[in-house]
């Protein structure tokens, strides 16, 4: 990004930083500063029935470039001949940092360094199962092999880094002595998995802060979200020293997916006012990119990006937000900042504060008797379990005679 772009961007970002409201939850952060490791293209397309194809991935790449996510994990380039050469073409096209994932065998080192990545992501099991009934190696043989495809990495020219797979699963003194021998080996970067997505925010806090205590290489974490924790653990993660967090678009991934870059974003800008560098104003964009590619559907509930995330429908609610959005919203996370919308709902639990502004915006001029009139037969439709369109609601106000209002040239 050229510096008058960066430049502009940041002060774009600036105007629509809001303030954190006084109340019980105000304070200072505990967190400086954040970067984001997207996996998207990598772990994200691991998700049971998702396949990019070239064209998909190089589209999600750029807008993830573009919108300035410090990392890229672009994809496994062992894996696939066109694998390696969508992550090539990645790594030549887009100006921020590509990574290409191996295991620490020399073949797939040497693919991910010939797609041309400026990061190789090597990754072992440590966890004692994985050893036995995976990985089929001893605790000294996986240390051995770590250290060797690190020193490879590091001898190519390529920023290393090195997970500890199943490391919330792992024996803490084991895990130290990886992440000690990795270290001395050269390691740029230890990522601290959570790869069965055991961890809870306090536990996991406690082994990144290990980790930390045990390293000078930066620190990274993958928190997967089998139990519904992947972006608290994320959190917990920085909080605990970690500079990084690896996350993917809609939270897609292995089995219930990882932790959901929207959701680590907007919570690091809006809750711990941690600047990110990320232009949040294509989340949306990229969140409906993803969902269409993948084939994964975005829940209407969906933190950030979902349908509702910004959508009344209660009247109370309808009402307050409809006088100042910041009463029943976070109120430091607009829809703009994201690139959304707010929508009033036309249903069964509306208020005529609601119609009228729907009726209103639709050009019509109603009496406070017309608007409670419409709002009667609206909560009818919707407690038929239909659908209020703004088609039906014009036709409501032409039922009840609400006048058009006048238009003046």
């Amino acid at each position: 990004m050229g510096s008058l772009q960066w430049f502009t961007t940041r002060i774009r970002r600036l105007r629509r930083r809001i303030e954190f409201f006084q109340g019980t939850l105000a304070g200072s952060s505990e967190i400086d500063d954040a970067r984001i490791f997207d996996t998207t293209l990598r772990d994200g397309e691991q998700s049971p029935r998702t396949s990019f194809s070239y064209d998909d991935k190089r589209e999600i790449a750029a807008l993830l470039d573009n919108m300035g996510t410090h990392v890229i994990e672009a994809g496994f380039p062992v894996n696939l001949d066109a694998e390696f050469e969508a992550v090539r073409d990645i790594a030549d096209a887009t100006a921020t940092t590509v990574c290409g994932l191996a295991r620490v065998v020399d073949e797939d080192i040497d693919a991910a360094l010939d797609a041309g990545v400026e990061m190789v992501h090597v990754f072992c099991s440590t966890s004692d199962v994985q050893l036995q009934d995976s990985m089929h190696a001893s605790r000294e043989e996986a240390v051995e092999r770590s250290v060797a495809a690190v020193e490879r990495v590091r001898e190519a020219g390529a920023t290393c880094m090195f997970s500890p797979m199943d490391a919330t699963r792992t024996d803490e003194p084991y895990l130290i002595d990886v992440v000690e021998a990795v270290s001395a080996a050269g390691a740029d970067w230890i990522n601290v998995p959570d790869t069965c997505g055991v961890a809870t925010p306090r536990r996991f806090h406690d082994v990144v802060e290990t980790v930390v205590a045990h390293t000078e290489a930066d620190v990274d974490v993958h928190t997967h979200d089998d139990f519904g924790l992947a972006a608290a653990n994320a959190l917990s993660g920085y909080e605990a020293g970690a500079g990084q967090s690896q996350v993917s678009v809609n939270g897609i991934g292995e089995r219930a997916g990882n932790a959901a870059y929207e959701e680590v974003v907007m919570a690091l800008e809006s809750l711990y006012g941690v600047d990110t560098g990320i232009d949040t104003g294509h989340i949306t964009e990229l969140a409906r990119i993803v969902e269409a590619k993948s084939d994964v559907t975005v829940p209407a509930n969906k933190p950030v990006v979902g349908d509702n995330a910004f959508a009344h429908e209660s009247g109370i609610h309808a009402a307050g937000v409809i006088e100042n959005a910041d009463t029943f919203e976070p109120g430091v996370m607009t829809p703009e900042m994201v690139g959304a919308s707010r929508e009033l709902v036309l249903g069964k639990h509306t208020g005529t504060h609601s119609v009228r502004r729907r009726l209103v915006e639709a050009g019509f001029d109603p009496t406070d008797t017309e608007v409670r009139e419409v709002t009667r037969r609206v909560k009818d439709h919707g407690a038929g379990d239909e659908q209020v369109t703004g088609e039906r609601l014009a036709e409501f106000a032409r039922e009840v005679g609400v006048r058009r209002e006048e238009v003046r040239v």
